[in-house]
């Protein structure tokens, strides 16, 4: 004798529902982009020199000059440079006949892993790296310039050998062993 159990009409749907649920919820998240959601692909930079008042040439790490101008300034970047291809600049600072470069290289967005953790391989290979969520950048490009100020009171030191010292000057030697 075979016995068959039918389950209530409500109790399958509930089923049917919540695996569709399921796999609707499930195919949304593995097409997520973590970064494209939470973070961005442009970056407000801020380009500042200590003393203020430097100039400066941003420029592309080929060379292209992007931008000009005067400390303190801030310039929007792309963190990208293409497909995961982070973006890679200069800044070229001058102030009083001084110049000093910086790079500003993009680096991996944290948020980037989050694809790994909610399933997001579409993201992971395709949408982050497209759109340069994969990316960012510091917030701020510095640029030192030491303050120097030269005072001569008419000695100064030299490291010269013996017998370049004339035998007049010889007698105002003093040993320091």
């Amino acid at each position: 004798m075979k016995t068959t159990t039918t389950l209530p009409t409500s109790l399958l749907a509930f089923m049917r529902g919540s695996f569709a649920r399921m796999a609707i919820g499930g195919t949304c998240l593995g097409m997520t982009a973590c970064c494209s959601i939470v973070s961005k692909s442009t970056y407000p930079v801020t380009i500042s020199s200590n003393p203020p008042g430097a100039s400066f040439t941003l420029k592309k790490a080929n060379g292209i000059a992007m931008s000009t101008g005067t400390t303190p300034a801030t310039i929007t970047l792309s963190s990208s440079n293409g497909y995961f291809q982070p973006a890679k600049y200069i800044v070229e600072f001058t102030r009083k006949g001084m110049t000093q470069s910086v790079p500003l290289n993009a680096s991996i967005n944290g948020w980037y892993f989050g694809n790994l953790l909610f399933g997001g391989i579409i993201g992971l290979l395709i949408v982050d790296p497209a759109t340069g969520a994969m990316w960012r950048l510091d917030e701020n490009v510095i640029a030192t310039f030491n303050q120097t100020s030269s005072v001569s009171h008419g000695h100064e030191i030299r490291v010269v050998s013996l017998d370049k010292i004339p035998m007049s000057m010889r007698k105002h030697l003093v040993a320091l062993n």
